[in-house]
């Protein structure tokens, strides 16, 4: 499961942002999932959960906005919405599709005190 290496990089960010910021606690983490980054959002809320326990993100809530998928067809050079990675392009059928947003994941906005 790699939501949990994940979320274990997240508490580092958060934790590095709190001491920096002189933070006594973390209220909220809000986070950006693309559809296409693979990355499965139920496994990562419940790993971090559990990474934060006892940690300066105690109890933080964490905000998921999901960003959907774009991608740019090679044959028909038509940007279009995506839904999988190595999907064929709804408007000609090909399978030249590059993906050109939705596959990042990245922390927003941290809300400390």
């Amino acid at each position: 499961m790699h939501e949990m290496a994940l979320a274990e990089g997240i508490l580092q960010l958060v934790e590095e942002t709190a001491q920096r910021e002189r933070a006594q606690r973390v209220k909220l983490v809000v986070l950006e999932i693309g559809e296409l980054s693979t990355v499965e959002a139920d496994a990562l809320r419940f790993c971090f959960d559990a990474v934060t326990k006892g940690s300066i993100a105690n109890a933080a809530a964490l905000e998921i906005v999901h960003v959907p998928g774009v991608g740019w067809c090679m044959e028909c050079a038509a940007t279009l919405p995506m839904q999988e990675l190595f999907g064929a392009c709804p408007q000609c059928g090909g399978y030249q599709m590059q993906a050109t947003g939705g596959t990042e994941m990245r922390v927003k906005e941290i809300e400390i005190d």
